[in-house]
């Protein structure tokens, strides 16, 4: 008859999804932020302005860091991290099952025959439902709701204008369009097939002065579309002036192997309907490919430092000569102390007539910071501050007890299970804290995923994939991923501890609320971290939040992570016990191509790739940079010595030593930022404006040799003289002298 069945006692009911977009201030399990435990959210509805039109996020290419994975399948390990966590779960599941099942039998087994039935059908429920793993006294912790209220803003002083740039173009045209800039047709083409509609503020500003062919040093908010700002000017360049010979003639620097992936993915799309072409020169893929791309000469070769480095010295045929232009995307980190003589070597090797430009969220505004790169006459173009977050970001903080900093990883639990529950990236400030969170996450049933310098580029990119594809809700990350990537959906940003600086926290919160987009950012302060906190709400041009936690919420979470110990360590044992059996693997099959082949060690392996530095300055310099290494000349150096000799004595730390460690990590960097900053400048290049002091004295001028006057002279008058051959005047002058030496002006000299 058509009528609609009731519900029986053993039907499955489907679970309607919720939106996740709500702004109000109590944020709970009864708010539309959060929901029942395993539920998984429905497509959020996008919340920016009506008038705002961007299309930034489609050219981030979508199958950029999936293309990139199609060279390195094959090299997955045995299993991974997932399953050796989903391993352990199922055997504490089964050893639950079978302690509730020994309780039993040992009470009255007729009097409680129908329970035992009841617990084992239970525990037979379908391994993917949260429900199970909380108990009916813990819904209680899904009830309460979190508090947020408004933290005061203080009175913030003015700060001085930066001086020293030869010219300021922060001002531009707000009514510029595509049409007006004056590009090519296949860049317009390019431009309107990627769904480009109005150029962003930092892109009417520098693309103008980029045609210009003059320096640029560029400031904008995370999420404004520069990667497009200074490709399009430089891909207008090539178009107009095309290459007489197979050369290298752009070089875009980037600190990260997954930032130089989307950037050349950008590129390409932009330069689809020319004849530019492009490479891809990082760390982790096939030195091979790359070798053979660059011998044929790309128009642009996007790159980081040190995988360039190791082809400019093993490559013969590739050189940096030709270079006209030279990009530095996230300037500020190519320009610190951890690529400092990396970008000193590479600098050496360009071209000295060349075009520079510098691109940032947080560009540093000091002319002597920016003299190793030998600008000339830069234009500064800051459309945003340093300190600006992007302008639809809600921040949020939660403010750590002195006497409680062992909760961090309870509240952050507590915040992935109740309230943030997909499109969330956790950053962390060593990777083995971020290692240890994604275990703890994925052993509560959560799908979680990570990235740090630790994993192989194939993890790193499948990681990057995943998370973009909805694959896993909970990235896990350092600073590698904090600077430049494009994940398009990233609603909630989580920062363990707060950043080294304030730079770095700008960077971090903007990878949510891009390209005119909200999102949210919820970061733990503790009691040191507060000094920043401060900072942070005096430059903010928004309300800034402070949320609360219930404090038996807190200890709850913390009490099933003192529970879970076990497995982790467990988990732990696992994947060393995989990488002791895949190094005997390796050794093994080293062994046996080496008796197969009767070749020696030495003969099998081939030259080793040079390098501009040697092994004992790489390790010296490795040594001095490292986090791991204190400063003597710090303060609180017993202290901080001591702190370490005890925690690397016991074989497991307790949560308060794990934040501060955390916490620690970012002091040291930001102590060895200040006593640089004390620290007198060293001039690292001289205008070439600026002519050479005289000595005050007379100086007689030295009398140059044959030598000197001739064959070192390389104007353009001498280069003609020499390519016509001595003149009249010339061949009766030296007639003249070899008759007087009694030779012979027709007889070769034997040089």
């Amino acid at each position: 008859l058509g009528l609609v069945g009731t519900i029986a006692e053993g039907d499955v009911v489907p679970v309607d999804s919720e939106s996740s977009d709500s702004e109000d201030e109590e944020v709970g399990p009864g708010g539309r932020w959060s929901r029942g435990p395993g539920r998984r959210r429905g497509a959020s509805r996008g919340v920016f302005s009506a008038e705002f039109v961007f299309g930034e996020a489609e050219a981030g290419g979508e199958d950029a860091w999936t293309a990139a994975l199609r060279h390195l399948r094959g090299k997955k390990a045995a299993t991974t991290l997932d399953e050796k966590i989903e391993k352990v779960r199922q055997e504490r599941k089964l050893q639950e099952r079978e302690a509730k099942q020994a309780k039993v039998k040992d009470e009255d087994a007729e009097a409680e025959g129908d329970q035992t039935k009841k617990e084992c059908e239970d525990c037979s429920r379908d391994e993917e439902d949260m429900e199970s793993e909380y108990s009916l006294d813990d819904e209680s912790i899904f009830t309460k709701a979190d508090k947020v209220k408004v933290k005061e803003k203080r009175r913030s002083k003015k700060g001085e204008e930066a001086g020293g740039f030869f010219e300021d173009a922060s001002q531009y045209d707000d009514n510029l369009s595509f049409q007006d800039m004056n590009l090519s047709r296949p860049l317009l083409k390019a431009i309107t097939a990627l769904g480009f509609q109005q150029p962003t503020p930092i892109q009417k500003a520098c693309i103008p002065v980029g045609l210009l062919g003059k320096d640029i040093c560029a400031c904008a908010a995370t999420g404004t579309g520069k990667t497009a700002a200074f490709i399009l000017p430089v891909l207008e360049r090539l178009i107009y002036k095309p290459r007489q010979a197979p050369i290298t003639r752009v070089l875009v620097l980037v600190p990260t192997r997954e930032l130089g992936i989307q950037v050349h993915s950008v590129t390409k799309q932009l330069a689809q309907f020319s004849n530019v072409t492009t490479c891809l020169a990082v760390g982790g893929l096939d030195v091979k490919t790359q070798e053979a791309a660059l011998r044929s000469g790309p128009d642009i070769l996007i790159a980081t430092p040190g995988r360039l480095i190791d082809h400019l010295h093993n490559c013969p045929s590739f050189h940096l000569s030709s270079v006209e232009v030279l990009i530095l995307d996230e300037a500020d980190r190519m320009l610190d102390e951890y690529f400092e003589e990396q970008m000193k070597e590479i600098i050496r090797l360009c071209s000295h007539h060349r075009q520079t430009m510098l691109f940032s969220a947080t560009m540093t505004e000091e002319v002597k910071d920016l003299a190793s790169v030998s600008l000339k006459n830069p234009v500064r173009i800051f459309v945003n501050s340093n300190t600006d977050v992007a302008p639809f970001l809600r921040q949020e903080f939660i403010r750590i007890r002195p006497n409680r900093e062992g909760d961090r990883e309870a509240i952050v639990t507590a915040l992935l299970t109740r309230t943030f529950q997909d499109h969330v990236m956790l950053f962390t400030q060593t990777k083995k804290q971020a290692h240890r969170m994604h275990i703890l996450l994925g052993l509560m049933g959560l799908r979680v995923g990570e990235l740090h310098g630790n994993l192989s580029q194939t993890q790193r990119l499948e990681s990057l994939r995943r998370f973009k594809d909805e694959q896993i809700d909970i990235l896990v990350a350092t600073d590698v991923a904090a600077r430049g990537l494009d994940i398009e959906g990233v609603k909630t940003v989580i920062n363990f501890t707060m950043p080294n600086t304030i730079k770095h926290y700008v960077h971090r919160v903007g990878r949510t609320a891009r390209a005119g987009k909200a999102g949210r950012s919820v970061s733990l302060v503790g009691e040191e971290e507060r000094k920043m906190l401060k900072e942070i709400v005096k430059t903010a041009k928004t309300a800034v939040k402070a949320r609360i936690l219930p404090q038996d919420v807190i200890l709850k979470f913390r009490e099933k992570i003192e529970n879970l110990e076990k497995d982790i360590y467990a988990v732990l044992c696992l994947e060393r016990e995989e990488r002791e059996m895949q190094q005997s693997e390796a050794q093994i099959n080293k062994a046996k191509k080496q008796l197969e082949t009767g070749k020696k060690e030495t003969g099998s392996e081939g030259l080793e790739r040079s390098w501009f530095q040697t092994r004992e300055e790489r390790k010296k310099e490795k040594l001095a940079k490292a986090l791991q290494e204190f400063d003597l000349a710090l303060r609180g150096k017993k202290k901080r010595k001591k702190f370490v000799q005890d925690t690397q004595k016991k074989a497991q730390m307790t949560p308060e030593e794990r934040s501060q460690f955390e916490i620690l990590k970012s002091q040291m960097y930001a102590e060895r930022l200040a006593k640089r900053n004390r620290r007198a400048k060293r001039a690292r290049a001289l205008p070439e404006e600026e002519p050479a002091a005289a000595p005050a004295g007379p100086k007689k001028k030295k009398k140059l040799s044959v030598f000197d006057e001739e064959l070192t002279n390389t104007s353009r008058k001498a280069l003609k003289q020499y390519r016509a051959g001595p003149s009249f005047e010339d061949r009766k002058r030296l007639g003249i002298a070899q008759r007087r030496k009694g030779g012979n002006f027709k007889s070769k000299s034997r040089y």
